[in-house]
């Protein structure tokens, strides 16, 4: 793969990215986008951090699914899977920075 078609792939990948991420803060988050997890713990009685990293499990099986060959290989289950687990990733950053910023306050 040549440098200009990986860049080609981040960059498309970032702007869908950022796209998700800003459509589903309207759709499913409050004031707060880490409300979900933190629902989600009190419900299961575990921590916002362990919600979100049994959640982000499911889209890993899924990326396994797709590596292994259980998952036909389109361009549109890569941008599922890949993107979900991404966006996942992300939203754990976020959790984890705001953790850090609660405890130093």
């Amino acid at each position: 793969m040549t440098p200009k078609a990986f860049n080609a792939i981040l960059n498309r990948r970032i702007e869908l990215t950022k796209q998700v991420l800003e459509s589903k803060a309207d759709e499913y988050a409050s004031e707060n986008r880490l409300y979900n997890f933190e629902r989600a713990a009190q419900m299961g009685a575990t921590t916002p951090r362990q919600a979100l990293y049994g959640m982000l499990l499911k889209h890993l099986v899924s990326v396994h699914d797709l590596v292994t060959g259980k998952l036909e290989n389109t361009e549109q289950m890569a941008d599922e899977k890949i993107g979900d687990t991404i966006n996942y990733l992300i939203l754990l950053e976020a959790m984890l920075e705001d953790e850090r910023c609660t405890l130093t306050k």
